[in-house]
């Protein structure tokens, strides 16, 4: 039985356990006492196997992929195009979500009672989540985005300034030459791949943590949650279903030029084999063929774009990041401010760059969010089992964004050269 579908036996049979606990002995002490000693803890062990690779995954994959860019002088306007495309995707991408999650409410109409409850007994995780500072949204958040002490930062747990300090150290390897990156590069992309490999590990463990936490939500406070959960997998799946068919179909014509339906009809292998994998990385060469022989986008281009949107590029992700932490926001009965609405929409974009391209690598970086605005860790249980189907889903929005990108790089770059062509020929006349 694969992992994925080892996680969804887990969330199924703790939720039904759990539900049945519940109903027939919700407060018994021995029920209590196992909770408190035994499922939770085991829980939280797992948690913290994942965020303890926060923040070595965030400084080597964000450094890398800005690094990626290469020099400045030598990249151009195609390299300024391809980042200010993904930028604005992965931006919109989110805040179609955010705006979802507002007016559909999926993590609202639970009982007052229940919703204290969980807040009061998730409170001093959600008070002590990762050091995380407040998500309000001030000029001392400006300041303390630039650390003084990037070690310190991150012994904090000031995720927005080791952000920075990631790229930052990404600007500073595209200014040294090569030569002297090199060494450096090589680190960064080992300290990544050990990371990967470290979260695949500990995802082993999944199916029995995700068991342990989803019971203990459930035993708790019954079946009221799980409604809300389905809410939630709709309100992902519609948001990303919008995006990929109207959102990327209004790029493509009016700033692409392309005719979307003759876009989506060369482009569905490549979808369907993101939908397959959950990888962006295993869909890389998919894409990258399609992008060139069935896009016509010129090799120099698709050959910069696609790879890189492999790592930087993550409208999807970002979406389900930001409609994922402002349900269990509302699950929880935490009420965020339009300012840290704001702080979540740039965290998941930024964060998106750091996502690794494997199934299930957001995960750890979007605990880290939710402990940005104060809303309880231990509620990623909820959604974790559904969260194979919602990465399937993201993944073909993300790998369709590469692609759309390397279409609207190709129509600027023929513009430019057009013009400067039509500029030489009059000058040449004169």
């Amino acid at each position: 039985m694969r992992l994925h579908t080892r996680i969804l036996a887990g969330l199924l049979a703790g939720a039904v356990a759990g539900v049945i606990v519940n109903f027939f002995a919700a407060d018994d002490i021995w029920l209590l006492a196992f909770l408190t000693n035994v499922a939770e803890p085991f829980g939280r062990v797992w948690l913290n196997g994942l965020i303890m690779v926060v923040i070595p995954l965030i400084v080597s994959t964000v450094a890398l992929g800005v690094a990626g860019l290469g020099s400045v002088a030598h990249i151009g306007r195609i390299g300024l195009v391809t980042l200010l495309t993904f930028l604005a995707l992965t931006a919109g991408a989110t805040a179609l979500g955010l705006l979802a999650v507002n007016v559909v409410q999926p993590g609202a109409g639970l009982d007052p009672a229940v919703t204290a409850r969980l807040m009061e007994t998730y409170r001093s995780q959600a008070q002590g989540a990762m050091g995380l500072a407040q998500g309000a949204l001030g000029i001392n958040t400006f300041v303390n985005m630039v650390p003084r002490n990037p070690v310190s930062a991150a012994a904090n747990g000031e995720m927005l300034a080791v952000i920075v300090f990631a790229l930052l150290l990404g600007v500073g390897l595209t200014l040294v030459g090569r030569e002297r990156a090199d060494p450096l590069l090589r680190v960064l992309d080992s300290v990544a791949a050990v990371m990967v490999a470290i979260i695949g590990l500990v995802m082993k463990l999944a199916p029995y943590a995700v068991f342990a936490l989803i019971f203990g939500v459930t035993a708790r406070f019954g079946f009221d949650v799980l409604i809300n959960l389905i809410m939630y997998v709709l309100t992902v799946i519609l948001c990303l279903a919008v995006f990929l068919l109207v959102g990327y179909t209004l790029v493509l014509h009016f700033v692409a030029g392309r005719r979307p339906a003759d876009f989506f009809r060369k482009a569905r292998v490549v979808m369907l084999t993101a939908f397959s994998t959950s990888s962006s990385n295993a869909t890389l060469p998919t894409t990258l063929r399609v992008t060139q022989d069935e896009l016509n986008v010129p090799s120099r281009i698709a050959g910069f774009v696609v790879p890189l949107g492999a790592t930087m590029n993550m409208n999807g992700t970002a979406l389900f990041e930001g409609v994922t932490v402002l349900f269990l926001a509302q699950v929880f009965g935490v009420q965020l401010s339009l300012g840290q609405q704001i702080v979540v929409l740039l965290m998941s974009v930024v964060t998106a760059i750091g996502v690794a391209g494997v199934p299930g690598g957001s995960i750890p970086l979007l605990m880290m969010v939710l402990g940005m605005v104060q809303v309880p860790m231990e509620g990623i249980a909820i959604v974790l089992g559904t969260d194979r189907i919602l990465d399937m889903c993201r993944t073909t929005v993300n790998v369709t964004g590469d692609m759309v990108t390397a279409t609207v790089v190709d129509r600027f770059e023929r513009r430019e050269q057009q013009q400067t062509r039509t500029f030489e020929a009059t000058r040449a006349v004169r």
